[in-house]
């Protein structure tokens, strides 16, 4: 995300897509707790943004084999 004077307003609507999408619902189905999501400074310019989630064990299998 780009240089923005709120972070949090501008990766709602996103966040909230993504939520949406097949990937999004696996992970909020089966995260152990409520994802959470990070704002930190980007590499070069800007924000980035990263949503955690906790597993059991064989959904993290599972996760890592379907979406990377």
């Amino acid at each position: 995300m780009g240089d923005v004077e709120d972070p949090e307003i501008y990766c709602a609507a996103p966040l909230h897509d993504w939520q949406q999408t097949e990937h999004g619902k696996w992970v909020m189905e089966h995260a152990i707790e409520k994802p959470a999501f990070f704002i930190r400074i980007g590499d070069h310019y800007g924000y980035k943004v990263v949503v955690e989630a906790k597993f059991k064990k064989e959904d993290e299998v599972w996760y890592l084999l379907k979406y990377n």
